[in-house]
């Protein structure tokens, strides 16, 4: 099982970013996929999570700014964050749960700063 994370980037106040994190080797059918962050100095966090049969949750700190979605077709995961803020600043990471497997990707950094 493979996970390939990009969309990370620095962004200004207020300004929106997407995270794609693609997976590979899983069935997809049967998984559920989420994403963290860590900031310096502070523990990895969930940020939103969407299982396999798409119900989503999202920590308090990000509903109603970010979202997350799946592209079955394409096994594929998306964050799609607006308004963020600079205390958004962190590594992301997403992270693929199934019976089988609990797998990291990469992190990717996402810096809010003017």
């Amino acid at each position: 099982v493979q996970l390939q994370a990009s969309g990370g980037g620095v962004v200004q106040p207020g300004g929106s970013l997407r995270l794609s994190c693609a997976a590979s080797g899983t069935r997809w059918s049967r998984t559920d996929m989420a994403w963290y962050r860590q900031a310096p100095g502070k523990q990895r966090e969930l940020v939103a999570a969407v299982t396999s049969a798409g119900s989503t949750n999202y920590a308090d700190s990000v509903k109603g700014r970010f979202t997350i979605s799946r592209d079955d077709a394409k096994t594929t995961v998306y964050l799609q964050m607006s308004g963020l803020k600079p205390e958004d600043t962190a590594v992301y990471y997403c992270n693929l749960r199934s019976p089988w497997h609990n797998v990291w990707g990469q992190g990717t950094q996402v810096t809010v700063s003017s």
